[in-house]
């Protein structure tokens, strides 16, 4: 299927370092849709702690349209392109960027994670993200799910309780070597 017959889907913007907020604040001004995620991220400034809110895909803004009147958005300051193929946009995964939205609205604190192509799937069973799904990591005594876009190569990581997911048996292992801590669901859990 051509994606640019596809009208308006969510597609993944390039642009320029630090202008997240001010291309999409530009699109949006243009009239289009579009979808910052961000987390907050503490920081020292003047020897006090800071909280400042920065984008969960630093360098990208998510915008729908129609790839086939894109023009608006290229020449919108900041942006550099559109994800794609070549010159050929490449719409994000409706499941991947419904995954990435209910994560921003569920309140729960995220932060951006190193994209992890393979490995264990879970669906949580309960709590606001009922339904989601992502690979769930051990992490320093605590446990996150991973929720990636593929097209960017890109993941969100979101602090949760184990009790709160099952696995989805994919038969796909997990290579030890992309995750931070040796062990994928703990201590004694097939």
């Amino acid at each position: 299927m051509d994606p640019n017959s596809d009208g308006d889907r969510w597609y993944a913007l390039q642009v320029r370092t630090r202008w997240e907020f001010s291309a999409s604040s530009l699109l949006h001004g243009k009239g289009f849709e579009t979808f910052l995620p961000t987390y907050l991220s503490k920081r020292q400034s003047s020897g006090r702690p800071k909280q400042t809110a920065l984008p969960l895909f630093p360098g990208y803004v998510f915008c729908r349209f129609d790839a086939q009147k894109r023009l608006p958005i290229l020449i919108t300051p900041g942006v550099i392109s559109v994800v794609g193929s070549g010159k050929i946009p490449l719409p994000l995964d409706d499941s991947e960027i419904a995954a990435i939205q209910t994560v921003a609205q569920s309140g729960l604190p995220a932060q951006p994670w190193p994209y992890l192509e393979i490995g264990e799937r879970v669906r949580i069973e309960d709590h606001a993200l009922l339904g989601l799904e992502g690979i769930l990591l051990s992490f320093r005594g605590t446990h996150r799910l991973i929720v990636s876009v593929s097209l960017l190569r890109r993941s969100v990581a979101l602090q949760i309780d184990r009790s709160l997911v099952v696995p989805i048996r994919s038969g796909r292992p997990v290579r030890d070597e992309l995750l931070p801590s040796s062990s994928l669901f703990g201590e004694g859990i097939a």
